[in-house]
């Protein structure tokens, strides 16, 4: 595994450098030039060939990422790879950069090129880019980048064939409300939007970036994905907006017959005709099919003829005003009064009726209409506010036209609403408005075709700017590489998404079969609410956590704002349809919990995970520095990865301890710190600890761990362990029991140096105040499928805090050990009355909560036990050996003293041996050894107090005492508690 594997394409450059080692930063260094403009997928050695001379800052004109690819590929021959070979002068030298570097950074910074990409598109789309990107030399200003693109699609088929119907059925006092109402939840959306899009550069996907590097990969998939529906299904609004309005100009092109509606049950004299659906189905197919060969014709085809499309648009709407001013004139349409105060009196008021499917007033109609209904009909008449941070890549100044472009469209648009809502409302009767569904051309001056045709190519190029957006919204998300099922979606850069496009065509057609357009509309509306809602809660959630990075150039945002803008759109899809509003929730959440199972999501650095950071902060403070409450302790242990035992070096720990370190905390709650050390300076091993760490990481997460790693590089395991001791942890959340596995095979494996080390441990561990536990056996512990019987035998001699009765407690939790019965076994002086002790006891772990049964055992019984037995036979030969191996220890201390002159000295440090106190350490850890073996050899797991280390006694002599303690007992957990309570009595 090589650096570049550790640290992300940013460190691409290390990886041909295998031997692991900082060197300093001079000039021309690959370090330095990995910030320059260059192709990431190209192997790291091709760095090291590239040629970089001294040029002075004002000769340097760097214009786009081709001129910087020539500057660099046009070099006579490489200088930075050398080390030692002749450097170029710089006034930066101290810093390790030149002028150069200086400019090819800033630019490479805002291309993100630096950092390590959680997905392809967070990098230069190292997995499906295929040679230098293209870059893109048409740039927009705001009015044709983002305010004309906005205005086309939010002037739709809605406002042409729906309005005037819509101000006939909620009044005009019910329409100004309606306009204001969903105008003010588009204000708020692009208030929103305008905040998060000037906090820094945008890539494609348009909203689904916002909010996916906003929430959290999760919820933008989900939410981006439920967009693109949004923005298929109303392609297919569009056309058969299209096709109706042909179909109502050209009644001949009509294949089916035409339906006659009959308007409160009487035939009018002109029977009102609407298009067959069958018409409408084999048309908006035709259209849509033909709409998705433009769309394969490329983006830049569709660009050039944007204006053809918006400039019948604006005509129409002049001829529309021109008409209802003049429409009084000249022998007007039955129904047509005119700017009338008597026709807008009667239509103040609202006047909801039963229609039929086409949306004609029928009493016999299985269609009714409320406001609420309303609502789901008009909304997609304020939607397309989003079309202008799609076109992200290609405007000048994103921080700038955004915003301005965005609101003025908005703000433009909801003042022509409520104008054209005051202007028909006292245009005609009640009745004109609700029959004529094409009353603005009935009135547009000077003839109807021109609204015909302005209507048809306005929604011909909505209808084609879906078709153009939804492709690619959908490869962006695929192109992420988060969800595997998308991956047939994905596309290189500067290539066009056609696999994308024949879906997106594919679901526009299903909805055209529908053929309905009042049913497709609350549709459309859900999925932009969706939307809508999450580019608002982005905000919200940025602007109250206010992170060091939120500092959005668009300064008139608020998070009371967002909240309120998000709270409209929710508000907004209930009023339509709490049916149509639980599905697409229901959808989303399903797309939500696929990706967070399925996904392979990385760190966008979203605001859920700032969220977590301040929220850990503040409990940090809350808990404060004093000493926990026994009621509020929990273990937080430090797992001591590979002290001594040899693994190999692909294995970061041991496997058991991961399982151990689950059985001491209650349900798997709770936190743990595994920690390795690895010999050597730090300057030279950083880049092994960065490996190994990640390793640990990948360790912790295999064995659902609740966990984090760390790695320390120390000059030996003693120094490495002194200062984790002294600094590991926060506040109150610093680790409080340290968990190592026994060596035992210190003597087998003859390692002289780890009785220094095992006892400078618990040494430091006591000064540190931290408890012990020691686990002999580790090889043998149990995993979670492993069922033990028999006991947990507690052999409790000090007084420990309780330590050794909760971890008892803890182990009963796990499905490995709740088969078990717990013993404590209390050592006793000669002179105690062994049955008071066992009534204190008994009533101690009573009111602790604890069933257990209580054996004393004395200090005058372990002389009157039974000689003879296997287990007294294997104590007493340890004895024996222990002895021996003591003496010729003491016997070369001596010879060395006596040699070199000096006084006794073991490990580097004078000595004091007291040779009957030895004695009788042996003798009192020989009795222990043969009281567990005759008591606990069947045991599930024996607990027993830890000795501290005696005062100037070597090392070597401690280790014989704890060998002799344990031998021959197979699983066996040594704890030492600290000077604090961890159990209490009361509640």
């Amino acid at each position: 595994m090589d650096n570049g594997d550790i640290e992300g394409g940013g460190d691409d450059n290390f990886s041909a450098q295998r031997g692991r080692k900082y060197r300093p930063v001079v000039d021309n260094d690959s370090a330095v030039l990995e910030m320059s403009n260059l192709d990431p997928s190209g192997s790291s050695s091709s760095s090291t060939s590239l040629p970089v001379h001294p040029v002075s800052l004002k000769k340097i004109k760097v214009s786009s990422q081709e001129n910087i690819s020539s500057t660099v590929e046009e070099g006579d021959s490489p200088t930075h790879a050398q080390t030692n070979g002749p450097q170029t002068e710089s006034k930066l030298e101290l810093f390790g950069f030149d002028s150069l570097v200086n400019i090819l950074g800033l630019k490479s910074m805002t291309e993100e090129q630096n950092a390590e990409p959680s997905s392809p598109r967070d990098g230069e789309h190292i997995a499906i880019t295929h040679g230098r990107p293209k870059t893109n030399d048409v740039k927009l200003g705001t009015l044709m980048g983002v305010f004309v693109p906005c205005l086309q699609n939010i002037l739709g088929i809605i406002y042409y064939i729906r309005f005037t119907w819509i101000v006939g059925m909620a009044g005009i006092g019910g329409s100004l409300l309606l306009v204001a109402f969903c105008g003010l939840c588009t204000f708020l959306t692009g208030i929103s939007l305008s905040a998060i899009a000037t906090n820094g550069a945008m890539k494609g996907g348009g909203p689904y970036y916002l909010i996916g590097r906003a929430l959290g990969p999760e919820v933008g998939v989900s939410i981006g994905l439920c967009f693109f529906l949004g923005n298929a299904v109303a392609g297919a609004l569009y056309v058969l907006g299209a096709v109706e309005t042909f179909l109502k100009a050209v009644p001949a092109a009509g294949i089916f017959r035409e339906t006659i509606t009959r308007v409160n049950g009487t035939v009018i004299p002109e029977p009102i005709q609407s298009p067959s659906s069958h018409d409408l189905q084999i048309y908006g197919i035709i259209v849509t099919i033909l709409l998705c060969f433009i769309v394969f014709g490329g983006v830049k085809m569709i660009n050039r003829v944007a204006p053809a499309f918006l400039i019948p648009v604006l005509f129409s709407l002049f001829c529309i005003y021109i008409g209802i001013g003049v429409a009084g004139k000249d022998h007007p349409a039955d129904g047509i009064t005119g700017l009338s105060m008597k026709s807008f009196k009667e239509n103040w008021s609202s006047d909801y009726q039963n229609t039929n499917n086409a949306g004609i007033p029928d009493p016999d109609g299985k269609v009714s209409w409320n406001f609420n209904a309303m609502v789901g009909l008009f909304f997609p008449a304020v939607t397309g506010i989003m079309a202008g941070s799609n076109r992200s890549a290609s405007l000048k100044d994103t921080q700038r036209s955004i915003p301005i472009g965005t609101l003025s469209a908005t703000l433009s648009t909801t003042a022509m609403y409520i104008v054209s809502v005051l202007l028909f409302g006292a245009l005609a009767t009640r009745e004109k408005l609700l029959t004529d569904r094409l009353l603005t051309a009935t009135v547009a001056w000077p003839f109807p075709a021109i609204i015909y045709i302005g209507i048809i190519l306005s929604t011909l190029g909505a209808a084609l700017q879906s078709l153009t957006g939804a492709p690619r919204l959908l490869a962006a998300i695929a192109n992420d590489d988060i969800l595997p099922v998308l991956n047939y979606f994905k596309v290189s850069e500067g290539n066009e998404p056609y696999i994308a496009t024949l879906f997106t065509a594919f679901l526009c057609i299903t909805c055209v079969v529908l053929g309905n357009l009042d049913l497709i509309t609350p549709t459309v509306t859900m999925f932009f609410l969706l939307c809508y809602t999450g580019v608002n809660l982005s905000c919200f959630l940025l602007d109250l956590l206010d992170a060091p990075s939120w500092r959005p150039r668009w300064k008139f945002h608020h998070w009371s704002l967002s909240l309120l803008g998000a709270s409209l759109c929710i508000v907004i899809m209930f009023l339509i349809s709490w049916s149509f509003t639980v599905v697409s929730l229901a959808l989303a959440s399903l797309i939500y919990y696929y990706v967070s199972i399925k996904g392979k999501a990385g760190d966008w650095g979203d605001g859920f995970k700032s969220a977590y950071f301040q929220l850990a902060l503040r409990s940090l403070r809350s808990l404060g520095a004093n000493q926990v409450h026994p009621k509020n302790w929990y273990p937080i242990p430090l797992i001591f990865c590979r002290p001594w035992g040899k693994l190999p070096e692909n294995v970061p720990c041991h496997p058991k301890l991961a399982d151990f370190a689950n059985c001491v905390k209650k349900k798997g709650r709770g936190m743990s710190i595994f920690v390795s050390i690895l010999d050597g300076d730090y300057y030279e091993r950083a880049e092994d600890a960065k490996e190994a760490c990640k390793q640990l990481s990948t360790y912790i997460d295999y064995k659902h761990c609740e966990g984090v790693a760390e790695i320390v590089v120390a000059p030996n395991m003693s120094e490495g362990f002194r200062g984790i001791v002294q600094t590991m942890g926060l506040g109150n959340l610093k680790p409080n029991i340290v968990v190592m596995r026994y060596p035992e095979i210190w003597r087998r494996e003859n390692l002289t140096e780890i009785p220094a080390t095992f006892v400078g441990i618990i040494n430091d561990c006591i000064v540190a105040n931290k408890a012990v536990v020691i686990v002999k056996g580790l090889d043998e512990w149990p995993n979670e499928y492993q069922t033990q019987y028999g006991t947990i035998d507690l052999y409790w001699i000090v007084r420990d805090g309780g330590l050794m009765l909760l971890l008892s407690q803890l182990l009963l939790t796990k499905e490995s050990f709740e088969s078990c019965k717990i013993q404590v076994f209390c050592i006793a002086e000669e002179d105690i009355d062994a049955e008071a002790l066992k009534a204190d006891v008994k009533k101690f772990l009573y009111d602790l909560r604890m069933q257990a049964e209580v054996i004393v055992i004395t200090m005058k019984s372990w002389d009157t036990q039974a000689e003879g037995g296997a287990h007294q036979d294997e104590s007493v030969e340890a004895f024996t050996s222990a002895q021996q191996r003591i003496a010729n220890y003491m016997a070369n201390m001596k010879s060395t003293a006596e040699r070199e002159g000096t006084q006794l000295m073991a490990d580097g440090k004078p000595v004091v041996v007291n040779e009957q106190q030895v004695e009788k350490f042996l003798y009192t850890t020989l009795k222990l050894n043969s009281t567990i073996l005759r008591y606990s050899r069947m045991a599930a797991v024996v607990l027993v107090s830890l000795p501290p280390p005696p005062l100037n006694h070597p090392a070597y002599f401690y280790m014989e005492y704890m060998d002799l303690l344990v031998e021959n007992v197979p699983r066996l957990l040594i704890v030492r508690g600290y000077r604090r309570d961890v159990v209490t009595l009361f509640t």
